[in-house]
This record gives structure tokens, C-alpha cells and sequence, in this order.
């Protein structure tokens, strides 16, 4: 079958080859035929060495599809079920899940020691446990949710990571107060989500923050009430703030540098929400004495900081109704043969989500 392999860590192409095999396939596992995959910028951290990730490895975590083949054990699923691929499924069993803290849940980390993918050459590995960059991926039963049948899978891949996880930062982590006001710094697919989630808290004031011009033009689309550059944002603290720092601050780029300006963005006794992935070493200064006099709360969120079958659920429901826009949120498509293409655009930051359909 054909996947988008990264031979080694570091380098910035993808080679798309036919010669791969899903393994794996056994009691408790599923086999899933990858319809649609949305291209997450952890893909490209992963590539680049900033998230740790063994190689050669298979990219991609936010995909849907359908079932193939279940194993032995596995009653909740059949062939022909259409599911989004969960990168956290929670055991249901460690200190986090029984603490209702399920998206703490290691389990789903531990799966991305073992190999999803082998070519002559040798084994392959997928991001995350997963590896949706293919036609097919063998998985555990729990990594494959059910979804409507009025699910499309585009929509599907995205609810599988990115809006979930901006969605759930603006939901859960922070639980944006009606009439506040909210700064939101990187405005790719994920910052986009966290919008829509401030906008459906009643959030009275919304800034989107991010060098990218369509990226900025996209967030007022989705909510936002201003939409400025990075260098424009200790006017728009003075000009909507009176200089006091937003009520919540969203830091979506995953960089300390910005987690910095977005701890100065924040008032006294506000939220900072950490959405980010960030690298091992680049470590985030505080000083003890402004952490003590500002009483400003930093809140990481790790995929939306809740539930995850529940936000998924979630998801649904608000984008059935209307109250949330994910089909805007597709800004590009490309074929598998063309991975690199869509690797391009993130990294120019012209797509907010660019679909791979397998």
C-alpha cells in the first residue's frame, strides 16, 4: 500500500512510497482503509525533531475512515464502520482516567514505541501510535471512534485533533467568561477552533494575533473582532484593554517566546492558556516574584484539556447545529502523491487545514 514515509528525523520532505504494510493487526486491534487526513503542524514539529518521535516513521494523527477487519475481542466495532482516529484514547484504568482526567491518559503515548508500519527495508513507525499519512493503519480498538453516517470524513479528521483541541482550550481549560476579553496568538487551524470557542462563551472582545495576512482575514470570518500582527499587540492591549492585558490569553504557536509575550498580553489575576506544543528545551523565564504579584493563571491544555469521546460528541453537535464552521476551515486540498505540497503551505501558513484525501 502507499504511505508518505519520513526516513530520518530532521529532514523536510516526505517520500511516498508503495512498498509499506500496515502490522500489527491482532486481538484487540482494528484495521482502518484512511479516507481523509488533516495535516497538523505537531506533524511537522515531529518531522523536524521537536516532538519526540522514533523514525523512519509514517506522519499524520488526524484522520477518519472506515473499518476493515476487527480483531478478536473487539465487539463495539464491525467492518464498514466509519471512524475518526483518536491519537489519546484513555485505558479507563490508570490514575488519570479514574480521576476523569482522560486526555492525561498515557496509554496512547505508549503505543508510539512499537512499529505500525514495516518495508523491506525494515520496521516504520507511526506519529503518535497512529500514522494516517497511508492508506491503511492497523491501531487499537480504542483509537477508533464511531461517527454518523452525516459525518463527512474531512469534517471527521479535523474533530480527531485540531478543533478539538482549540475547541476544548476555549471550553474546558479556560471556560471563557461571557463579555471578557480574549487574545489569540497563531491562527492556524487550531487557533481558529479556540476563536470559535470564545465566540461561543460570549467572549465581548476577540483578538487574533499572526504574521499571515489570509490567516488574519480567516479569524474575523470565524469571530474574531480584530485581527492584527504580532507587532500590532501591545497597541491593541492599550486600545481594547486600556493597557490593563486581556481577561484570557491563547498561546497556539508553541514557543516560549511567545509564551512570554502572552504572559505580558494577560492582566493581573487572567488566564494564560497554553495550547502550543513545544520543544523538550526551550524552557518558558518567569520570575517567583511576578508569579506571586500578578496571581495570573497559566493553564496548559493537552487536546482540549477534557473528555475526549465527549468533546468529540461535542464537535458534532455544535457543527450539526450551525454554532461552529469546520467545512471554512478546509482551505486546501491535495492528494497523497502530492504530501509535500500541503507540507508547503503550513510552513508558509497559507492554509488554516489542508485535507489529504487517501
Amino acid at each position: 500500500m502507499r504511505a508518505a514515509v519520513l526516513h530520518e528525523i530532521g529532514q523536510d520532505k516526505l517520500d511516498v512510497l508503495d512498498d509499506v504494510e500496515a502490522v500489527g493487526f491482532g486481538p484487540g486491534r482494528v484495521r482502518i482503509r484512511v479516507r481523509a487526513t488533516g495535516l497538523c503542524h505537531s506533524d511537522l514539529s515531529a518531522m523536524a525533531g521537536v516532538l519526540p518521535q522514533p523514525g523512519p516513521f509514517v506522519p499524520g494523527h488526524e484522520g477518519a475512515g472506515e473499518i476493515v477487519e476487527v480483531g478478536e475481542g473487539v465487539s463495539h466495532l464491525k467492518a464498514g464502520d466509519r471512524v475518526v482516529v483518536c491519537w489519546l484514547p484513555a485505558c479507563g484504568t490508570c490514575p488519570a482516567c479514574k480521576r476523569g482526567q482522560t486526555h492525561l491518559c498515557l496509554a496512547g503515548f505508549l503505543n508510539a514505541g512499537t512499529p505500525n508500519f514495516k518495508r523491506p527495508a525494515g520496521d516504520v513507525f507511526g506519529f503518535a501510535g497512529t500514522g494516517t499519512f497511508a492508506e491503511e493503519v492497523v491501531v487499537d480498538a480504542g483509537c477508533a471512534v464511531p461517527i454518523p453516517d452525516d459525518v463527512p470524513f474531512d469534517i471527521a479528521a479535523l474533530i480527531g485533533c485540531g478543533v478539538t483541541t482549540g475547541l476544548g482550550a476555549a471550553l474546558n481549560t479556560a471556560d471563557v467568561e461571557a463579555g471578557s476579553s480574549v487574545a489569540v496568538i497563531g491562527c492556524g487551524g487550531v487557533g481558529i477552533s479556540a476563536i470559535q470557542g470564545a465566540r461561543l462563551k460570549g467572549a465581548a472582545e476577540i483578538v487574533a494575533v499572526d504574521p499571515v495576512v489570509s490567516r488574519r482575514e480567516a479569524a474575523l470570518k470565524f469571530g474574531a473582532t480584530k485581527a492584527i500582527s504580532p507587532e500590532e499587540l501591545a497597541d491593541a492591549k492599550q486600545s481594547v484593554t486600556a493597557g490593563e492585558g486581556f481577561d484570557y490569553v491563547f498561546e497556539v504557536v508553541g514557543r516560549s517566546a511567545t509564551a512570554r509575550t502572552a504572559y505580558e498580553t494577560t492582566r493581573r489575576g487572567g488566564t494564560l492558556v497554553v495550547v502550543g506544543a513545544g520543544a523538550l528545551d526551550d524552557f518558558l523565564q518567569l520570575s517567583m516574584f511576578e508569579l506571586f504579584f500578578d496571581e495570573k493563571r497559566i493553564l496548559p491544555s493537552m487536546y482540549g484539556g477534557g473528555d475526549v469521546l465527549r468533546s468529540y460528541e461535542r464537535a458534532i453537535a455544535l457543527w450539526r447545529a450551525g454554532r461552529i464552521d469546520l467545512a471554512g476551515l478546509i482551505t486546501h486540498r491535495v492528494s497523497l502523491t502530492d504530501i509535500n505540497e500541503a507540507l508547503d503551505q503550513m510552513r508558509t501558513g497559507v492554509a488554516l487545514r489542508t485535507c489529504i484525501e487517501i
